[in-house]
C-alpha cells in the first residue's frame, strides 16, 4: 500500500510539472506574438498592404507615412504605452493593433490635403506658368488678375495662390485683357536711360527683343553680335521680359540688368499663355519712355536682324504712316483641336478665318499707332496668339495697314552670305550662329547681285 501511494504521488507530481511547462510555453508564446503585434508600426505601410504599392504614388506613400505618424502620437495619448501592455489589454485590442491601422487609413484623407499643400510652390516652380485656362469659371475677375500676375515685388508670395486643382485646362476661359493685365514695369531708371534717352527724340529705331528668363545666353549672343548697333544714338535695343517664381533667376536678371542696363520687365509671369501680355508691356513701355522714337521692331531672341538691310528699308518708307511691314499671314483659320497647343475657341474668337496679320518673330511698325494699338488691345477679349491679336485682330479694328515684306523672312534658311545681306530677319537662329551669321554679314568681301 505505501508502494501504491508513493507511486500516485509522483504521477501528481509529474503532472504538475507538465502543467507548469505548458503554462511557461503558453506565456511565452503570449509575450512573443504581443512583442511581434507592437511592432508592426515599424514596418512600411506599403510593405504591410501590398495592395496600396500596385495603386499609389510617391506622394500617396508620403501622406501615409505622415498619417501614421500621427495615429501613432493621438494613440499614444488615449491608450496605455505599448511598453506597459498588460494581458488584457493585449487579448481585447493587442498592442498596436488594427484598432491603430484603421485610425490611420482615417487619417490619410486630411493628411494626403497637407501632403498636397506642401508640395503647391514647388509644382508651381517647376511648372513656372500660371496659364489663363486652368482659372475656374466661378472666379471673379479681380480673383483671375490675382491668379495670373502677381501684384508686388515679392513675386514669390503668388505661389500661394495657385489652385491645388485647377479647373479644366482644356477650356479657354473668355476674358477682357484689361481684365488680367497689370500695368506698369519694374525698371531701373538707369534702364529707361540707357535705353531710349530724352524719351526717344534722338532715336530713328527702337528694337525690343522678347527674350525668357532663362535665356542669358541667347541675350548675350545678341549684344555681341548684331546688338552692336545699340551703340548707335540713333538705335536703340532692350530685352522684354515677364516675371518669375524663382528667386535665383530673379537675382541672376538682376545682376545681369546692373550690368547691361538693357532689361524691361512687365508685371506679368512670363509663360507661352502670356505672350500676349509681353506685347502688351512692350508697347506700354514704348509709349511711355521711348514715345518720340520714328520705328519700333518687335522681334524674338532666336531672330538674327540685318540692321543696316533694316535701316535702308526705314529710310524708303519714312512717308509711310499707320502701317504695320512684315510676313503677313493671310486667310488662317483657327484650330479648334482643343489638344492644339493653338486652340481657340468660338467663344474667344467666333470667324472662320482670322484676319490678315504679321507673324510674330519680327515686325516693324510706325510709332504713330503704338498707343492706339496699346488702348485697343486692352479692350479686346484675350488671344494667347500675340501676332494673331495684335497685328491682326486689333489691327483690323483700327484700320492699320499690315504690309507684306518679302525680305522678312520669318523662317529659317540656308546661311550663305548673299541669303543674310539680302534678308532683313531669318529666325530660329541658335545661340552660336548668332556670330556665324554676323561675321558673314560683316565680311564685305563677296558681292551679290
Amino acid at each position: 500500500m505505501v508502494r501504491s501511494l508513493l507511486q500516485k504521488k509522483m504521477c501528481y507530481t509529474n503532472f504538475r510539472i507538465t502543467h507548469l511547462i505548458f503554462g511557461v510555453i503558453i506565456l511565452a508564446t503570449i509575450i512573443f506574438y504581443s512583442t511581434l503585434n507592437s511592432r508592426q508600426f515599424d514596418i512600411p505601410p506599403l510593405k504591410r498592404y501590398p495592395e496600396l504599392r500596385s495603386n499609389s504614388s510617391d506622394k500617396y506613400y508620403a501622406a501615409f507615412q505622415v498619417a501614421n505618424s500621427t495615429s501613432r502620437s493621438v494613440q499614444q495619448e488615449k491608450q496605455p504605452s505599448r511598453k506597459n501592455c498588460g494581458f488584457f489589454t493585449f487579448l481585447a485590442n493587442g498592442c498596436g493593433s488594427s484598432t491603430n491601422i484603421t485610425n490611420v487609413l482615417q487619417k490619410l484623407g486630411e493628411a494626403t490635403l497637407i501632403s498636397n499643400e506642401s508640395t503647391v510652390k514647388i509644382d508651381a516652380e517647376n511648372d513656372n506658368i500660371q496659364r489663363i485656362d486652368k482659372l475656374s469659371e466661378s472666379q471673379p475677375v479681380e480673383e483671375v488678375k490675382r491668379l495670373i500676375i502677381p501684384t508686388s515685388k515679392n513675386v514669390t508670395s503668388t505661389v500661394k495662390a495657385i489652385p491645388a486643382k485647377p479647373a479644366d485646362v482644356t477650356t479657354e476661359k473668355v476674358v477682357k485683357t484689361k481684365d488680367i493685365y497689370e500695368r506698369g514695369h519694374m525698371d531701373d531708371p538707369s534702364t529707361i536711360t540707357n535705353i531710349c534717352p530724352n524719351k526717344g527724340s534722338d532715336v530713328n529705331l527702337l528694337i525690343l527683343v522678347t527674350s525668357a528668363p532663362t535665356h542669358r545666353e541667347q541675350r548675350l549672343s545678341i549684344r555681341q553680335s548684331w546688338g552692336h548697333y545699340g551703340i548707335r544714338r540713333d538705335i536703340s535695343i532692350g530685352f522684354v521680359l515677364g516675371r518669375t517664381m524663382d528667386q535665383r533667376i530673379e537675382d541672376q536678371l538682376s545682376a545681369e540688368n546692373y550690368m547691361y542696363s538693357d532689361i524691361i520687365r512687365g508685371n506679368f509671369i512670363d509663360s507661352y499663355r502670356n505672350l500676349t501680355l509681353k506685347t502688351l508691356s512692350l508697347l506700354e513701355w514704348t509709349s511711355t519712355n521711348c514715345p518720340n522714337a520714328t520705328y519700333l521692331l518687335k522681334t524674338d531672341d532666336d531672330m538674327f536682324i540685318n540692321v543696316p538691310k533694316l535701316l535702308q528699308f526705314i529710310e524708303s518708307h519714312l512717308s509711310y504712316k499707320r502701317s504695320i511691314f512684315g510676313r503677313l499671314a493671310k486667310k488662317w483659320k483657327p484650330i479648334r483641336n482643343k489638344k492644339s497647343k493653338y486652340y481657340v475657341s468660338p467663344e474667344q474668337y467666333f470667324p472662320p478665318v482670322f484676319p490678315p496679320f504679321c507673324t510674330g518673330p519680327a515686325y516693324l511698325m510706325t510709332s504713330d499707332i503704338i498707343v492706339e494699338l496699346y488702348n485697343k488691345s486692352l479692350s479686346q477679349t484675350y488671344l494667347k496668339l500675340e501676332d494673331v491679336y495684335t497685328t491682326g485682330i486689333v489691327a483690323q479694328l483700327l484700320n492699320i495697314h499690315r504690309i507684306n515684306i518679302k525680305e522678312f523672312l520669318n523662317r529659317r534658311i540656308a546661311f550663305n552670305q548673299c541669303n543674310i545681306k539680302k534678308s532683313i530677319s531669318i529666325h530660329m537662329i541658335k545661340t552660336n550662329e548668332q556670330y556665324d551669321l554676323w561675321k558673314k554679314l560683316s565680311d564685305n568681301s563677296v558681292q551679290c547681285k
